[in-house]
């Protein structure tokens, strides 16, 4: 039960540290793609802005300044669409270390679980040793086999 429950100990903690930085990375990737979506956004506006002067721009207004304006917008919808395809990669990354988090809080669960059972059952075996009470001891079977069972069920989550 000692063995197992510095196992579990040790497990859980790593686990626990998986969970964190994979929550910090992905918390990360959630702030770049806010910085994505606003200089997306500002490109938006500028070429609305742009299609707008154009629109209203005198008949009389030389070819030359229209064509410098389709420049323009077609430069700033390359770039909206630029940012576009970096969100969602930057999505898709962030979306997965938020999946190797939850993973990680799965296991971790049920190794913090078994440790406590485990320190129970070792306490009281270790009561049951000091007083030579057999009874106490049976007590610490049940308590040490659920936790051997949490222990288990950290690799396998089958509970």
């Amino acid at each position: 039960m000692a063995v197992c429950a510095t196992l579990s100990t040790f497990k859980g903690g790593g686990f626990s540290t998986r969970s964190v930085i994979s929550q910090t990375q992905a918390s990360d990737q959630w702030a770049f793609f806010q910085a994505k979506s606003v200089k997306g956004n500002l490109y938006q506006i500028q070429r609305e802005k742009l299609q707008f002067e154009l629109d209203t721009l005198p008949a009389n207004t030389p070819e030359t300044t229209r064509q410098l304006y389709h420049a323009k917008l077609t430069e700033y919808a390359q770039k909206i669409q630029k940012y576009d395809t970096e969100k969602a990669d930057i999505q898709k990354e962030a979306k997965r270390l938020e999946a190797v988090r939850d993973d990680a809080q799965q296991h971790g669960q049920p190794f913090g679980l078994a440790v406590i059972f485990l320190q129970v059952a070792i306490l009281l075996s270790s009561v049951a040793g000091l007083f030579k009470q057999k009874k106490l001891w049976f007590l610490a079977l049940p308590v040490g086999g659920l936790g051997l069972v949490y222990f288990a069920n950290g690799f396998f989550l089958f509970m």
